[in-house]
């Protein structure tokens, strides 16, 4: 590599370096987790949880709900037609205890994802105006609904959302999951969310999403993103399209949530929306560059040096300010929202397959590819 694009490199490194993790560090002064409201009185929340397949951890899921303080709430699973006797483990519990209901999925009509169809269905049963759509496989401490509720009020938007902790295990868990925080604080600019409805600005997570009930049914609620499988962006995205707010509190000390357990799933898991976000397809080539050069260039031009890559000493100094940029908000990460430390030190490698997913996704989606999940197919668009 001659010295002008030795030069180049490290000046554009440094620069995509730097933007994500001064927005991350900002951020992380932004996203905070909500404080108790002052005085806990709410009408109470309905819990909605859609569930096919789930019997190996349904009960921990419904029993994590069962422990909230500070309000009145219900449970309602919606088994949306399992075979492991899902339904059985929650008539059971519903036996025991009259905050807990089952209800029974309508069959899946064609065109609908089966989350959103479930979801959809949940809404409809619902005794409360406050909705909170829960995962399966999350798991909620005593005070996540209360202070969520609060700050739902607090914001007046009418869908607040939060990432729970990851829990992870396996190597591809680790590497990949923790890049979740890192793609959101490191590139959303939290505050001009807050000050817009702008679509543009819409993110949320999937695993936990409380909801206001008319504002829910005024725009369309899951019924109007039937067809998608990332409904943690989308239906966010319904509601800012609708004139109306969103916001997001770091829930990581309220939830906590192992969504996978095996490399095949992260990977089917991280693919199965992805068309829907990054690797869509008027985004990803230009979120591809940035990333590449931001956040795995550094590291190459860093080897590059320490093999004896002569250049001159402030093209160093850009390379070395790249690195520490690239691995500063995995560090700010890693310690805020407990996060596995080896994720963070593999951070390019973690990069370079999230990239690697997003491509096959769009490579698929491209071609008509299938995408199956919870033992159902759906076509490529």
């Amino acid at each position: 590599m001659n010295s002008v694009m030795f030069y180049t490199l490290s000046v554009a490194s440094m620069l995509c370096a730097l933007t994500p993790a001064v927005l991350f560090a900002m951020n992380l002064r932004r996203y905070k987790t909500p404080a108790l409201p002052p005085v806990a009185v709410h009408p109470g929340v309905s819990v909605l949880i859609p569930a096919r397949d789930e019997a190996h951890g349904i009960e921990a899921a419904v029993s994590s709900v069962l422990t909230s303080t500070g309000m009145e709430f219900e449970v309602v699973v919606m088994d949306d037609h399992s075979t492991d006797g899902t339904g059985a483990i929650v008539a059971a519990m519903a036996a025991r205890d009259t905050r807990v209901r089952l209800e029974l999925a309508p069959k899946l009509s064609p065109g609908w994802n089966g989350k959103q169809h479930a979801c959809w269905s949940l809404a409809h049963v619902a005794k409360y105006d406050t909705f909170c759509f829960v995962d399966a496989d999350v798991r909620l401490e005593s005070e996540a609904l209360i202070r969520m509720a609060g700050f739902m009020e607090s914001t007046k938007a009418p869908l607040v959302s939060g990432f729970p902790r990851q829990e992870t295990g396996t190597f591809l868990e680790w590497l990949l999951l923790p890049l979740i925080h890192f793609v959101l604080l490191g590139f959303l600019p939290l505050d001009r969310m807050r000050k817009s409805t702008d679509p543009a600005f819409a993110a949320g997570c999937g695993q936990f999403m409380m909801v206001e009930r008319g504002s829910y049914f005024a725009s369309g609620g899951h019924a109007a993103i039937k067809a998608t499988m990332h409904d943690g962006l989308m239906l966010p995205k319904l509601f800012r399209q609708h004139g109306m707010k969103t916001d997001l509190a770091d829930i990581t000390t309220l939830a906590r949530c192992r969504m996978y357990r095996n490399a095949r799933q992260v990977w089917s898991g991280l693919a199965k929306n992805a068309t829907e976000g990054i690797a869509a397809p008027v985004r990803i080539l230009p979120i591809s560059l940035i990333l590449v050069l931001g956040q795995i260039v550094p590291y190459l031009l860093a080897i590059s040096l320490l093999a004896g890559h002569a250049v001159k000493p402030e093209v160093a100094v850009y390379v070395a300010v790249a690195v520490a940029a690239a691995w500063f908000p995995r560090t700010l990460a890693a310690r805020a929202f407990r996060q596995d430390w080896r994720g963070a030190l593999l951070h390019p490698v973690g990069i370079a397959t999230l990239l690697a997913i997003q491509w096959y996704s769009l490579t698929r989606k491209l071609t008509g590819g299938a995408v199956s999940w919870k033992s159902r197919a759906y076509a490529g668009e």
